[in-house]
């Protein structure tokens, strides 16, 4: 099994909170465990730690992290870092070697990225060589280098969950 933490550089609290929301959002829908905010914003931490205890599942959100310093930590403790841009060797070419890692942190950025992080990166990642949603390199990555369909990932201890139909909704409610 795979461990997948997002590291979430350049949050601009007035301009990014929904795109940071669904970055983290849609990291825990497709399978990582977290995510870490190169920026303080607890609101950000509160609503999707939030929708992780009505959906399910252990997702985290820790505010406010330096965000070298996490990276020298998480490669301390052998894990790969992957950087999602525009600009790297294309996703299809690097695919089976990131599905390799036990553990991985994929890092996207909102604003311009510091340089620094170019180089610390195992791989620099192009996802699609034009400007896109850094919540669709998330998702296009997660789905990519996943062992199982992520899209059937189903997470347990949750409030809420949705019944699979083929017309209609049914969401079942816990107590």
């Amino acid at each position: 099994m795979q461990r997948i933490v997002i590291l979430r550089l350049g949050h601009r609290a007035f301009r990014d909170k929904r795109i940071t929301t669904h970055v983290g959002l849609t990291a825990r829908a497709l399978g990582a465990e977290g995510m870490l905010l190169a920026s303080d914003d607890p609101s950000i931490k509160q609503n999707i730690e939030d929708v992780a205890a009505r959906w399910g599942g252990d997702f985290y959100v820790t505010n406010d992290v330096n965000w070298k310093h996490e990276i020298r930590k998480w490669k301390d403790a052998g894990g790969k870092v992957c950087h999602l841009s525009m600009y790297g060797i294309n996703l299809p070419d690097a695919v089976d070697e990131i599905r390799q890692c036990e553990q991985l942190m994929i890092v996207v950025g909102a604003e311009k990225v510091p340089s620094e992080i170019y180089d610390l990166a195992d791989w620099n990642i192009a996802v699609g060589n034009q400007p896109h949603s850094e919540v669709a390199a998330i998702a296009i990555t997660m789905d990519r280098i996943a062992a199982m369909d992520p899209l059937k990932n189903q997470l347990s201890g949750g409030q809420l969950s949705i019944v699979p139909m083929e017309r209609g909704k049914k969401v079942i409610e816990r107590q």
